[in-house]
């Protein structure tokens, strides 16, 4: 089941949602001249060695690499959770760089969304609760009508007053990206969202993710290491020794996985040497 398409949103591309930020950038992530190291002197790993991109808004963005190449570094920088040693980062036109802690995590609470590979859903908690949970944390008016949309858009229409043991891991992924959506967030960052569940209910929980991003206009950000997985996004972003080293736009899955071992293989690639 995925979400009813939104004609609104395809007609007016990738801009749409800059009122909400005020800053009318085309961009929901910009990131310049990002380095992020870790250790010093002889400890001293370079996981992010010079990054430059710019996500538009509503766009669905891969980043694919091999183990140590700077992905899991890569989102955690996006996404505000790391800031870089060099650098700037911007969400929404946001500038993160200089931000304190705490402002840190109100700009998570109200304009971010996560979806993880181990779910991460409180398991204290019923099926809506869970999906309220972001506005609850962040002081946010409880909209007990907006979880029931967004249930039944993942297809957990009447599943509401269930708690998380109830419920299949694909069940539990749907409820995540219900969760992830719920304040209209700028962004969904996604780690490995299918790590965890079998081919069918993997392709059908991507299947949510893309039509996020076509039909209510989100911007997806999705680590994986699954070339099946970045195949239903815009674009594909490869990672290797902190540094961006290709990028395709949207292709078939055995292109992706053709384009990594190439990648992996080619004379100038160096072993990883950051997470």
């Amino acid at each position: 089941m995925g979400f009813r398409r939104n004609r609104r949103h395809e007609s007016e591309g990738t801009d749409h949602r800059s009122a909400g930020t005020g800053t009318g950038t085309a961009y929901a992530v910009e990131l310049r001249g990002v380095r992020r190291s870790y250790g010093r002197g002889a400890t001293l790993v370079h996981a992010l060695r010079g990054i430059d991109v710019a996500l538009p808004r509503g766009s669905f963005t891969a980043v694919m690499g091999p183990s140590g190449s700077g992905k899991s570094t890569f989102l955690q920088c996006a996404a505000g959770l790391d800031l870089p040693t060099e650098g700037s980062v911007r969400l929404g036109g946001t500038e993160l760089t200089g931000m304190n802690e705490n402002e840190l995590t109100e700009l998570r609470r109200s304009r971010l969304g996560f979806v993880f590979q181990a779910f991460n859903l409180m398991p204290a908690l019923t099926v809506e609760q869970n999906v309220l949970l972001p506005m609850r944390l962040g002081g946010i008016r409880q909209d007990r009508a907006r979880a029931a949309e967004l249930l039944a858009r993942v297809g957990l229409e009447g599943k509401g007053r269930r708690r998380p043991a109830e419920l299949s891991g694909g069940q539990q992924q749907r409820v995540a990206i219900a969760r992830a959506l719920v304040t209209r967030p700028d962004v969904v960052f996604a780690d490995e969202p299918t790590g965890a569940l079998d081919t069918t209910t993997a392709s059908e929980v991507l299947g949510l993710l893309r039509d996020a991003v076509d039909s209510l206009g989100a911007t997806v950000v999705m680590v994986t290491h699954d070339p099946a997985a970045a195949a239903h996004a815009d674009q594909v972003l490869f990672l290797a020794d902190g540094l961006i080293a290709d990028r395709l736009p949207r292709s078939p899955a055995t292109t992706i996985a053709t384009r990594m071992t190439t990648l992996t293989t080619s004379p100038g690639y160096r072993t990883p040497t950051a997470a």
